[in-house]
């Protein structure tokens, strides 16, 4: 079934500084974005990558990616992620029957971890979310700031992207939440849970964590840099995992767990 993406990129990135949305900031020569796109086509064969971006800064994005290794346009985005989305969904290639919606602030993107999601979907997944345990303990606070109680742990998932979705799926969610004025869901999946669709949830990785504060640029500067070796040889591992999964994209899935909302 032919894949396509959507890569939101129009966040401000106001807790990182500078002027530029998040997407743009360059670490070892090349833009967030850039990395985002290119850890996407390393795990899987896609039509094309539709970037969303500030109206007044498609040019520059644009141009960040003019040498990926996959065709790629940008649309302008609008006021909030989940319409970003679906101005992505909208100029996305007509002959995709699978999405997958991946955060530009997540440049480390293992390639087996975009397999494990695209089997899940070839298996007959409606929608998938790539998951991790959460690690903390997490307590639940009211307006005051007290705590009012502690969640099971064992309970909780940490969830990543690409998310990934059945097209008609996808488009029918995101009608759905436009026509109950729902504009600023926080993920797409939270869109199908309102329908009441199943999503299903696979294996996350650590080194797929998101770029929110300078600490992480520090961490990401660190992992491109390759002076342990540590990134090249996780990335080798996951393409190999990546190339042993190809065969089960139109069979069976993975061990994973289901969610409803």
């Amino acid at each position: 079934m032919p894949v396509a993406a959507i890569v939101p990129a129009a966040g401000r990135g106001e807790r990182l500084g500078g002027d530029l949305p998040k997407a743009l900031h360059e670490v070892r020569g090349h833009p967030l974005v850039w990395h985002a796109v290119d850890a996407l086509a390393r795990g899987a064969q896609l039509l094309e990558v539709v970037v969303v971006a500030p109206r007044e800064h498609a040019g520059p994005m644009t141009d960040a990616l003019v040498d990926v290794a996959v065709p790629t346009r940008v649309v302008a985005g609008g006021a909030s992620r989940q319409v970003s989305v679906a101005a992505g969904l909208d100029a996305l290639d007509p002959r995709a029957d699978l999405v997958l919606v991946h955060d530009a602030a997540r440049p480390l993107l293992p390639p087996a971890m975009v397999a494990r999601v695209v089997a899940a979907l070839a298996a007959g997944a409606e929608g998938v979310v790539p998951v991790v345990p959460a690690v903390d303990t997490i307590k639940q606070v009211d307006d005051a700031g007290l705590v009012v109680a502690t969640l099971v742990r064992s309970n909780l998932r940490m969830v990543q992207t690409p998310q990934g979705f059945r097209r008609d799926v996808l488009a029918r969610a995101h009608a759905c939440a436009r026509a109950a004025g729902v504009v600023d869901a926080s993920d797409d999946a939270t869109l199908l849970e309102r329908l009441g669709r199943p999503v299903r949830t696979v294996a996350g990785d650590g080194y797929a964590f998101k770029v929110t504060h300078p600490v992480d640029l520090t961490l990401l500067d660190l992992l491109l840099g390759g002076s342990t070796g540590r990134l090249d040889r996780h990335r080798d591992r996951q393409e190999d995992e990546r190339d042993q999964d190809a065969p089960s994209l139109q069979g069976g899935g993975h061990g994973d767990e289901r969610s409803r909302g």
